[in-house]
C-alpha cells in the first residue's frame, strides 16, 4: 500500500489526476472505473482540465461505473451517473459506447450486474479503479458485512449510507438499494486508488488503514491489493500515526 498525504484538497486532487493521466498515457485503451461522490470530484475537474489543455486523446479509454442507486439512472438528478455525466463524461465528450454504467432502473437488476461484469471481461479487466470511502468504511455500495468474494451485485444499503446519501438530492429519496461492483472486481483491477478528503473522514480513514482487515470494514480489504494507493488531504489524514 502507498499512502500520499497533501496539504490541501486541491493539491491532492491535482496529483491524483496526474496519476490517472499517467495510466492513460501508458495505455491508450485504458479501462477506468469511476466513483461518484465529493472526494473524487476534484480529481475529475483537474483531469478534465489537463486533458483539454494538453489535447490528450481519450477516444479509446473505456469507463466503468462503480455503482448506482436502485431505481435510478442518469436522468435522475442526484444519481451516480448524473454526477459523473456532469463532472467527467460530458466535459470530456466521452462516447456512450465507451461507458458501461449500471442502470438502476433495469427490469432485471441481477442481469444488469451480469452485463457490467461481462463488459469488464470484454475489456480484459480494469486498469484503474478510483473509489471513495464511506463513513462506515464502505467502498462502492459494499456495506459492512458484504462478502469479499462478490462481483457485481444488488446491494442493501446501510442506514448510515442512506442518511449520508441524502445530501445528493434536493428532496428526500428512497435509497435502500443499489447496484455495485463487488470487492472481487476491485481486487482484480490492476490498480486501486482510494481518494479521501475532509476532517469528517479522518476517523474512518484511521480505522481503515490501522485496524484489522475485515469485511466489517470493507475498505480494509483493499490493503491486500498489490497496487493499492491512498490519496488523502491533511484533514482526512489528521488522525493517522506519523
Amino acid at each position: 500500500m502507498n499512502l500520499f498525504v497533501y496539504e490541501t484538497y486541491e493539491s491532492m486532487s491535482a496529483r491524483a489526476a496526474e496519476s490517472v493521466i499517467e495510466i492513460i498515457r501508458s495505455k491508450k485503451d485504458a479501462v477506468l472505473c469511476t466513483a461518484s461522490g465529493d472526494s473524487p470530484a476534484g480529481l475529475y475537474k483537474k483531469m478534465v482540465a489537463y486533458v483539454q489543455e494538453n489535447n490528450i486523446d481519450i477516444s479509446s479509454v473505456a469507463f466503468i461505473g462503480l455503482d448506482e442507486w436502485l431505481g435510478m439512472d442518469g436522468s435522475e438528478e442526484g444519481s451516480c451517473r448524473y454526477h459523473l455525466n456532469n463532472q467527467l463524461f460530458h466535459p470530456l465528450d466521452v462516447d456512450e459506447k465507451n461507458i458501461a454504467f449500471f442502470d438502476g432502473r433495469a427490469i432485471d437488476p441481477e442481469e444488469e450486474c451480469k452485463r457490467i461484469d461481462d463488459s469488464i471481461k470484454k475489456h480484459n479487466g480494469i486498469d484503474l479503479a478510483i473509489v471513495g470511502l464511506g463513513m462506515n468504511g464502505h467502498v462502492g455500495m459494499n456495506e459492512p458485512g458484504t462478502s469479499a468474494s462478490l462481483h457485481s451485485h444488488v446491494a442493501e444499503i446501510d442506514p448510515i449510507t442512506q442518511q449520508v446519501g441524502q445530501k445528493y438530492f434536493k428532496e428526500k429519496k428512497e435509497i435502500s438499494g443499489g447496484l455495485t461492483l463487488g470487492i472481487a472486481n476491485l481486487m482484480e483491477a490492476k490498480n486501486v486508488m482510494l481518494i479521501v478528503s475532509g476532517e469528517k473522514k479522518a476517523e474512518i480513514l484511521k480505522k481503515v488503514l490501522e485496524e484489522e482487515i475485515s469485511n466489517q470494514l470493507p475498505a480494509t480489504l483493499l490493503r491486500n491489493h498489490p497496487n493499492f494507493t491512498v490519496f488523502a488531504d491533511a484533514e482526512a489524514a489528521s488522525l493517522l500515526k506519523k
